[in-house]
């Protein structure tokens, strides 16, 4: 069983910046593909990006492509997304999600994850 926590949201400016960190306890990350989803009001949630197992391949939606970006540090057992340029359609609640061990690619979908944080909110003001 694992446990994932995020943290770093908050109301920043539209051109701000806002870094998210996912904590895990309970099982490493560092075994485990990894994902940020958000969900803003009225919409489904959507992959916004992931990173493998062992941080080689990356994915990012289309819409934050060159100013999103994921990592992870597997001594601190953390992922992180730093989001650079913030626009205020970027306003949504953001959630980690982790696959399960016997995958080492990350998924596309809502049902390739089976572990989510309770999310954190990213407003950004115009």
């Amino acid at each position: 069983q694992v446990q994932l926590v995020e943290s770093g949201g908050g109301l920043v400016q539209a051109g701000g910046s806002l870094r998210l960190s996912c904590a895990a306890s309970g099982r490493t990350l560092s075994s485990a593909a990894s994902g940020w989803f958000r969900q803003a009001p009225g919409k489904e949630r959507e992959l916004v990006a992931a990173i493998n197992r062992s941080g080689s391949s990356t994915y990012y939606l289309d819409s934050v492509k060159g100013r999103f970006t994921i990592s992870r540090d597997n001594a601190k057992n953390t992922v992180y997304l730093q989001m650079n340029s913030l626009k205020p359609e970027d306003t949504a609640v953001y959630y980690c999600a982790a696959r399960q061990t016997a995958y080492s690619n990350y998924g596309y979908y809502l049902g390739d994850y089976g572990y989510w944080g309770q999310g954190t909110q990213v407003t950004v003001s115009s």
